[in-house]
């Protein structure tokens, strides 16, 4: 499988294309990965180093590919953090030209907004270009639960809520959801929700809330996910794969109080997830 991910990347640390791109290699994915800033460590620190590309660094890399003649042999687009809507347009461009080339190609499309107690931490126009114009265009997306009520515009409190909310979304372009965190009513303190929703159904994933939170988990569930419903077809066992092996690298990470992901010292858990969650049909 070959997979273009554009997103982006840091040195140190694991965050974009330093997290996604690693864990799909490790599954025996050629990932072909462009980058759309250059930093030293994420943003989080609270001081980087490092530049963001200019849009058009994306279509000339991609024309690059094609002039290789290999955008035919893409099987799919993975894209994450977008700096700003003039990136995004390119990425759309860039998802474009691969379908052009391979019909059969996917877009995934992780819509990356805000989160629950932090709020929108993107530019102003992105909010807007995710809705009105990635999102449609994409054949899978995998909002947090803040992502989800923003682009449905539906509050989530509930599982029956969060079934309209994803409805509204595949209405408007994607066939498969993933729900990367999900807290509703029925969700006990000490766990943690991943819900996804396809054409072949709706599923639920509960495991153990983790006291960890780190920059880049994100990213590496939703190139997770992608690959394993690519691989297999189905929502279910997407959701099953990726939600293991997450639940797993979290759990290495936060024994080792680490900072960072433990991508390298954790990978084991990409290809055989110490603790497997079987979804439940929702």
């Amino acid at each position: 499988m070959n997979l273009l991910s554009i997103q982006s990347h840091v040195a140190y640390g694991h965050v974009g294309n330093a997290s996604a791109v690693f864990p799909l290699q490790r599954l025996g994915v050629e990932v072909w990965p462009i980058h759309t800033v250059q930093f030293s460590n994420h943003t989080g620190y609270g001081a980087w180093r490092g530049q963001v590309f200019e849009a058009g660094v994306i279509g000339e890399l991609v024309t690059g590919i094609a002039e290789r003649g290999r955008l035919s042999a893409c099987d799919g687009v993975l894209s994450g953090y977008m700096g700003s809507a003039d990136i995004g347009a390119a990425i759309l461009d860039a998802v474009a030209q691969v379908r052009a080339a391979n019909p059969k190609a996917d877009y995934c499309c992780d819509p990356v907004i805000g989160d629950v107690g932090r709020g929108i931490f993107v530019r102003p126009g992105i909010p807007e270009f995710m809705r009105h114009q990635a999102v449609p265009a994409a054949d899978v997306i995998t909002p947090n639960q803040f992502e989800l009520e923003l682009l449905s515009g539906h509050h989530v409190a509930t599982l029956d809520d969060a079934r309209a909310a994803c409805d509204l979304l595949h209405a408007s372009g994607p066939k498969v959801i993933l729900v990367t965190s999900l807290h509703v009513d029925a969700t006990p303190s000490d766990a943690i929700d991943l819900m996804a929703s396809g054409p072949d159904g709706r599923f639920l994933v509960r495991t153990p809330k983790l006291d960890v939170s780190l920059n880049g988990a994100g990213d590496a569930i939703a190139a997770l996910f992608f690959f394993h419903l690519k691989r297999t077809g189905s929502t279910a066992a997407a959701l099953e794969a990726a939600g293991s092996s997450i639940f797993g690298l979290l759990k290495r990470t936060a024994q080792a109080q680490s900072r960072e992901l433990l991508l390298v010292g954790a990978q084991d858990e990409f290809v055989k997830p110490t603790h497997v969650f079987t979804p439940t049909c929702i």
